[in-house]
């Protein structure tokens, strides 16, 4: 089915009047900046910023303004009595005032409640001070802090867990007082945003029921208790469907009995509390106004979030779930005005999430997941039990009772059939099916308490209430896969802009009907469910993003013909020459959409660069872009490229295609079936648009975030199939029972033995390695060599703890290979510490292995010792590498190439193997054509073997099958003659043996190349070994040619690259991204692993780890998967997510690291850093239990040397406003410090002038846009300056984790309020990325009042917060001890950044002045006594220093932004609406070499420049460095010759 004719003429003005719209609504645009003004030499003007902002943009600015407010009362209170130097004494009065004037009266201000939760207002005032009388004011005052620190994304119960946790209890009770109130009642009663206050702490607790703290608080409130609020005769039907649950409550009935009358209440009152609380949550509903939001509805809203998180955690379902379907809340719900109103939009959305929880396909009591088959065999008995009341006892309903399941289980057939029963006997059927109470029935006192008895009381209910509560019993349940199956995995036009559906950037706090990432998941169908929503959201948010980014690039406007064109230019978005739909396939069976659509666009790449041009044409297979047009944006995926001939560009060919040369290029692209179908059934009932011939624009994507057509599907494939995680991981992965069921220790078929290899360096280290063991070698073989295999043998528990675990040694020795160098094995040389032993101990045997590596810890190292020693103990077995970047893929892959692993045994899947530090290509058809190569060089060897053996007269070595014939039949039979000449045992050799040995040898010509003699004849068990050692030579000649014999049956490279996948390559590594993309593909080519090792697992998306558990088929129902090790670091950032609510309200960022973490899994936290200076790692080894540094870090000169130029090796720099501004904020999230940017640079540059090499500094800051603003400052600066260049990064912390350097400066940016830097994690990464220096530059007086990093704070204002420096040091030459101040001179203190500039300023001048006279000096060797020539030289050296004061004269602009000739004071730099005045620019003058010219004709300016060269390298020859010499000599030349040659 093709669409008509396309006619783009009728929306090309709608297409340009929208991309305008985006560019000035929708945008998240980079800032208009103005050009940078003024003149120097390579240092020029940075201007404030200018922008132009949206609307809810400057809502947000405007907001946060309101936070920030210097004279705010609210802040003088917090200095005044908690948050200042000097405070008063408690006043509970001052808490009721603030809560009164400034909380109640402003409705709860997001502002007001930010500016106090930062202030401390919990930890330093209200916590220390609570008890059980504490005012209601001061608790809703708790409470609204703690929720704030929820929603910042703080560990907001942890000042609680420090000090008196015994208070929890009180709060808990009283919150949930205030939550059952009622508002209307008195006035003393909590208002109803205060109730709401109490629902939301509510929640936040059922979100952290891993603390101890919380989880026996809220235990009770969803127990077996909880069936109080059940009718009676409901009760007992639960009682016979689970006999052992009314023991249970005869249990309880008789515990609570000996508990004091004052617990006892204080139980009853938690048991009643969901029952009581959802009666008060239906008397609203019935009552909401449906014309307008009020704060009754937003109780509601927040009323039905806590039920469905309660729903969807098995622990707190288990009971609840009974009554929460008894008391009818969802029927209640959907027959309230409310639910169909405008206004009830979001109301809506959360009682069909929390309607899909009530009837989860789960079995609440035992947690096992009911199939689809056993959910409609629950239906029919329901439906049964009905039929069968309605036959005995409803002459009525006779004809219901008679007719099939099917017929009758629909909601219109329900309603029929019950139209014909009175109202009376309607109530009579619902109270004998149990879904009303029975008002015939006696009750006890507690029953008359029970919430249900008025809720489904006969007078509570009417007719339609009643239809409604049977028809949702007996209805026919709705498969949500279905409508999965049915859903378009590309987002459109409706969802992309749909704010309702993917919130926008200015989430605050509010309530959102989206699904939350918990601790726990009901079942894998639930936990795939949640991420393939959430997924989809943060995907399609991020294509809103990009669309709004590059559409307006384009500039399009209407030609004279009324021709859409385009002014502008995009790299990611190009104009579409030409599109078409090719081919529609027929649907497949029992599909009603094509099975697939294929569509071509002609995109004419003439117009732009050659780079860009290359990357369109790397398009590939599975990269996804986006067609656009006025009324539609519709996703597609790239099939591949057409030749010049027209045929898809295979890219597994051999040969390089051909290309058409107009660069006219065309793209096969694959449509949605699903979104086609429903377009053209629109269009052709006249609903819509033809869309497809309205597409204008053709959006590509950056390959990195482009993966999220490949989760989602590989995530709807998995819903689809029988999908299972290991046995042995199940439990843990949902989340429930023992948390250490799968440690190795606890696992069944644990190994006995465990083979360590190379991991011991020596028989001592082994020792070391197991203090809690007792190591014990065999006898005579106390120092034996490794490798080596431990048996461990633990005490058994009912000896105690004092009984000794031993550790029985066994040495081995591993075959000799050959008796070339190249065959000797390469060994470890890491000395790992006894935690690091116990990691790759974990991580060997068989079960889970998590382990926490902080920074500088050597978490890459484990893990590639884990994986050699795999590869070495299991020869059988295949290990899968998984990182969330390319770069830590290929640091692993680096040191795994350095181990004794064989090259055809690795292979690198997906992108960025190019980085890789070698010349070699481990590649897909990099490996293959090693393979090929390889296959060529034993082939070639087979022949010389060939030749130097006798009666061999054909041709066996051209191919692997003829080379294995040639070794059965003249190789085997000389090795089987051989030995059977020797004797049997070695130790019965005798002297003749010995000669003979050597006499008799088949291989000598073979081995002639080798070194001689090859028998040394010294030593029986010497020369045996040798000549086992040249049979397992050839042997694997035969061997490997063996394993090859397929790619030389194989021709196509598809097919190879397949079967090295799958068969050959035993080490195979990729990062989740290409995981998610290929997963479809490996299962179906058969891939099969034994062992996954994860490496950054702490900062991959729990989805995003999940899939490459499941890259392979399940064999027989099960997961063959042994072996499974996470290594990450919780405590560090955690997955990138763009969109704020996603992160806030759902937890997205939630990785499964962290989640097992949390939930209590054991782990091994390694203990030893080897990354910086002990100092430096003090900054974040309070975070950390028993964090120590390696022995390295004290025995290493760098780390004992101070940094030259800086009085410490690490500071904090407080910087005040520059120009009357601190932060500033051109757009939303775009923040800015123009003086630390300046700062930050200034002392970039006092390095460089040190010698300090520019590729071993890095500038970090924590917003993006500091970081474009420092790098507009670097490259007005320093980048055209041979002095100084530009650093090795300037980046944000959070794309720089994982990396590191020498020497960091870092800009925390913030000067109003800290912002996400309150996030412990960020401030972790941002300080354990130097080793060396550290410099970081902040507003002290925001920083050291915040909670989370006071710890931080105080360390660092132990030592000045001005800058320290010595400027008369050198790099290359002092060796001043790192804790001595010097002796040689007196330490200069920066005051500000102007200081510091001019500092900068005077050195520059210095430098190049005594560059300068240098080169003088060169050009006039004895003529100083001419008095001409002086003369003239005098003339010279005035305009050169003029020259000279201009060129440093940017150091001075450093400051200021102004460049004058001189250095004068400096000037402030203009305001945004200023005209800055550029400095008068001075005559040109002849340079000092133009100047020699004149008076000496025999030397020519090259001469001069060769002469400046030749006596600057004698110098620098001459100079001795101390350490690293190569490095900064290097260095050192570079730029001064660059500083000579301009």
């Amino acid at each position: 089915m093709h669409p008509p004719v396309r006619n783009r003429r009728a929306c090309e003005r709608e297409l340009i009047a929208f991309v305008h719209v985006l560019g000035l609504y929708h945008g998240k645009r980079r800032p208009q900046r103005e050009h940078l003004r003024g003149k120097s030499v390579g240092m020029r003007k940075i201007t404030p910023i200018k922008s132009v902002t949206s609307h809810s943009a400057a809502g947000a600015m405007d907001a946060e303004a309101e936070v920030v407010t210097a004279d705010d009362a609210t802040t003088l209170l917090a200095k005044k009595y908690w948050a200042g130097d000097k405070v008063q004494a408690y006043n509970v009065e001052v808490v009721q005032q603030l809560f009164n004037d400034t909380l109640r009266q402003r409705n709860f201000s997001n502002a007001k409640i930010s500016i106090l939760e930062n202030s401390g207002f919990l930890e330093r005032y209200l916590w220390p001070n609570f008890d059980a009388t504490a005012p209601r004011e001061v608790v809703i005052s708790i409470l609204l802090m703690i929720n704030e620190k929820y929603l910042e994304g703080q560990d907001a119960l942890a000042c609680i867990e420090r000090t008196h946790p015994e208070r929890f209890a009180a709060l808990v009770d009283q919150a949930l007082t205030i939550a059952l109130e009622d508002a209307t009642a008195a006035t003393d009663k909590a208002t109803i945003r205060e109730q709401t206050t109490a629902v939301i702490f509510l929640i936040r607790c059922f979100q952290s029921l891993e603390k101890e703290l919380v989880r026996k608080q809220v235990q009770p409130l969803v127990g077996l208790g909880t069936w109080r609020n059940l009718l009676p005769s409901r009760r007992e039907q639960a009682f016979e469907q689970h006999p052992r649950l009314k023991k249970g409550w005869k249990a309880i009935h008789k515990k609570r009995a000996k508990l004091p009358a004052d617990e006892q209440a204080a139980l009853k009152e938690k048991e009643y509390f969901f029952g009581r609380l959802i009666a008060k949550f239906l008397d609203m509903v019935d009552t909401l106004d449906a014309t307008r939001k009020t704060p009754q509805l937003q109780f509601c809203e927040r009323t039905l979030e806590l039920l469905v998180d309660v729903e969807a955690l098995l622990t707190s379902r288990r009971y609840l779930n009974t009554v929460v379907q008894h008391l009818n809340v969802v029927t209640r719900c959907e027959t309230a005005p409310i639910a169909t109103a405008t206004v009830g939009n979001l109301f809506g959305q959360l009682l069909q999430m929390l309607k899909f929880y009530v009837n989860f396909e789960i079995d609440d009591l035992s947690g096992e997941q009911l199939s689809e088959d056993t959910m409609t065999d629950i239906h029919y008995a329901h439906v049964k039990k009905l039929q069968t009341v309605a036959y005995r006892h409803y002459e009525e309903l006779r004809e219901l009772a008679l007719r099939n399941v099917s017929s009758i289980d629909t909601r219109e057939t329900f309603v029929a059939y019950m139209d014909q029963l009175s109202d009376e006997r309607l109530r009579e059927l619902c109270a004998s099916l149990a879904l009303i109470a029975d008002p015939t029935a006696a009750g006890s006192a507690d029953d008359e308490e029970c919430p249900a008895m008025r809720l489904n009381s006969t007078a509570g209910l009417p007719r339609e209430r009643l239809l409604q509560v049977l028809a949702d019993r007996y209805q026919r349940r709705y498969s949500q896969l279905e409508s999965i199956n049915e859903m378009s995995l590309f987002p459109t036009e409706q969802t992309i802009w749909d704010t309702d559906i993917v919130p926008d950037e200015l989430y605050v706090d509010a309530c959102l009907a989206l699904p939350k990432l918990h601790l726990q998941f009901l079942t894998l169908f639930d936990y795939l469910l949640r991420n393939l929503n959430l997924f989809n959201m943060e995907s399609i948010y991020e294509i809103r993003m990009d669309l709004e980014d590059h559409l307006p690039r384009l500039q399009p406007y209407l030609g004279a013909y009324d021709e859409v064109k385009f002014a502008g230019w995009s790299k990611m978005a190009h104009p579409i020459d030409d599109f078409r739909v090719v081919a529609v396939a027929q649907p497949r069976v029992g599909e009603s959409h094509p099975a697939t659509v294929r569509a071509d666009v002609v995109l004419k790449l003439d117009s732009v660069r050659d780079s860009i041009r290359q990357e369109w044409e790397a398009l590939r297979r599975h990269d996804v872009g986006f067609l656009y047009g006025v009324v539609a944006v519709r996703g597609c995926e790239v099939e591949g490229m057409l030749d010049a001939q027209g045929q898809l560009i295979d890219e597994y060919a051999d040969k390089a295609p051909t290309l058409s040369k107009s660069r006219e290029r065309t793209f096969r692209l694959l449509l949605d079936p699903n979104q086609y179908q429903q377009d053209i059934e629109a269009s052709m009932h006249g609903e819509g648009y033809d869309v497809y011939s309205t597409f204008n624009v053709f959006v590509r994507r950056n390959s990195k975030e482009n993966n999220f057509k490949a989760v989602l599907e590989t995530i709807r494939s998995l819903m689809n199939a029988q999908t299972v995680v290991p046995d042995w991981l199940h439990d843990i992965f949902l989340g429930y029972g023992d948390p250490g069921a799968a440690h190795y220790s606890k696992m069944p078929d644990q190994a006995k033995d465990v083979d360590f290899y190379d991991t011991f360096v020596d028989a001592e280290h082994l020792r070391e390695s197991f203090p809690n063991h007792a190591v014990q070698f065999p006898e005579g073989a106390e120092a034996a060599p490794p490798p080596y295999k431990v048996a461990f043998e633990e005490p058994a528990e009912d000896k105690g703890k004092d009984a000794n675990a031993r550790a029985l040694v066994k040495p081995y020795t591993t075959e000799m290979r050959g008796p070339y160098p190249q065959n000797v094995p390469r060994r470890n040389a890491i000395r790992f510490t006894p935690t690091q032993t116990e990691a790759i101990r974990s991580g060997i045997q068989h079960g889970l292995t998590v382990v926490v590596g902080p920074p500088g810890t050597g978490k890459t190292d484990v893990a590639v010792q884990i994986i050699n020693n795999l590869y070495h103990a299991h020869p059988e077995q295949r290990t899968l590498i998984v990182t969330h970047s390319n770069q830590a893929l290929n640091q692993l892959f680096e040191k795994i190439m350095a181990l004794d692993i064989q090259e055809k045994h690795l292979l690198r899947l997906g992108r960025g193997e190019e980085q890789l530090n070698t010349t070699k290509d481990f590649t897909r058809y990099g490996r293959v054509n090693f393979i090929l190569g390889h296959r060529m060089e034993l082939l070639s060897e087979v022949k010389r073997l060939s030749e130097t053996l006798e009666d061999i007269s054909a041709q066996l070595e051209y191919t692997c099958e003829t080379a294995g014939h040639f070794y059965i039949y003249h190789v085997e039979p000389r090795w089987k003659k051989y030995w059977a000449a020797l004797p049997a045992d070695d130790s019965q050799a005798t002297a003749e043996d010995l000669q003979r040995l050597a006499a008799t040898f088949p291989f000598h010509a073979f081995f002639a190349n080798a070194q001689q003699p090859l028998f040394a004849g010294q030593s029986y068990a010497q020369d045996v070994e040798m000549a086992r050692g040249c049979q397992h030579y050839i042997d694997d000649i035969f061997n490997t040619l063996s394993e090859y014999r397929a790619f030389e049956l194989l021709h196509k490279n598809k097919d190879r690259t397949r079967y090295l996948m799958v068969k050959e390559a035993r080490i195979i590594a990729m990062t989740c991204t290409y995981a998610a993309l290929m997963r479809e593909d490996l299962a179906s080519y058969g891939f099969r692993y034994d062992n996954i090792v994860m490496e950054e697992s702490a900062q991959i998306l729990e989805v995003e780890t999940f899939i490459p558990l499941v890259l392979q088929n399940p064999q027989d129902g099960r997961n063959l998967l042994k072996r499974v090790t996470l290594i990450g670091d919780h405590n560090q950032l955690p997955p990138v997510i763009r969109n704020p609510a996603f992160k806030k309200f759902c937890n997205l960022e939630q990785s499964m690291f962290t989640r097992f973490v949390r939930l209590g899994v054991p782990h091994v936290q390694l203990d030893a850093q080897g990354r910086m200076r002990p100092s430096m790692a003090d900054l974040y080894r309070w975070n950390y239990t028993n964090l120590n540094d390696l022995p390295h870090i004290g025995a290493r000169p760098e780390f004992a040397v101070a940094n030259p130029g800086f009085r410490y090796e690490y500071q904090l720099i407080d910087v005040g406003d520059y120009q009357g501004k601190g932060e500033m904020v051109p757009s939303p999230h775009f923040i800015q410090n123009l003086g630390e940017a300046e700062y930050v640079v200034a002392t970039y540059m006092y390095m460089r002038l040190l010698g300090y090499p520019a590729e071993r500094i890095t500038i970090l800051t924590t917003y993006n846009g500091q970081k474009e603003l420092i790098r507009d400052v670097v490259r007005a600066r320093c980048l055209s300056h041979p002095l100084f260049g530009s650093p090795a990064v300037i980046e944000t912390v959070d794309k720089y984790q994982g990396s590191q350097n020498d020497y960091v400066l870092l800009s925390l940016v913030r000067t109003r309020h800290a912002g996400f830097l309150r996030d412990v994690r960020r401030l972790i990464v941002a300080l354990s990325r130097a080793r060396l220096g550290l410099y970081i530059f902040a507003r002290v007086a925001l920083f050291d009042k915040v909670p989370e990093l006071e710890h931080v704070f105080n360390l660092l204002k132990e030592r000045p917060t001005t800058m320290q420096l010595y400027p008369n040091e050198s790099y290359t030459e002092t060796l001043r001890p790192v804790d001595q101040a010097s002796e040689e001179e007196a330490v200069v203190e920066v005051t500000n950044m102007e200081h510091m500039a001019q500092s900068v300023y005077s050195m520059a001048v210095e430098r190049l002045r005594e560059v300068n006279q240098g080169a003088q000096e060169q050009v006039h060797p004895g003529n100083q006594d001419e008095a001409e020539v002086t003369g003239d030289n005098d003339d010279a050296e005035v305009k050169e220093s003029e020259a000279m004061d201009q060129d440093a004269d940017g150091a001075e602009e450093q400051a200021n932004g102004v460049s004058d000739a001189k250095a004068a004071p400096m000037e402030t730099a203009a305001e945004p609406d200023e005209e800055a005045q550029p400095a008068e620019e001075p005559a040109p003058v002849a340079s000092e070499s133009s100047a020699s010219a004149s008076d000496n004709e025999t030397l020519t300016e090259e001469d001069v420049k060769k002469m400046k060269v030749a006596e600057l390298k004698e110098a620098l020859q001459a100079r001795q460095i101390a350490f690293d010499s190569k490095d900064r000599k290097a260095e050192l030349q570079e730029h001064l010759l660059k500083a000579i040659s301009s």
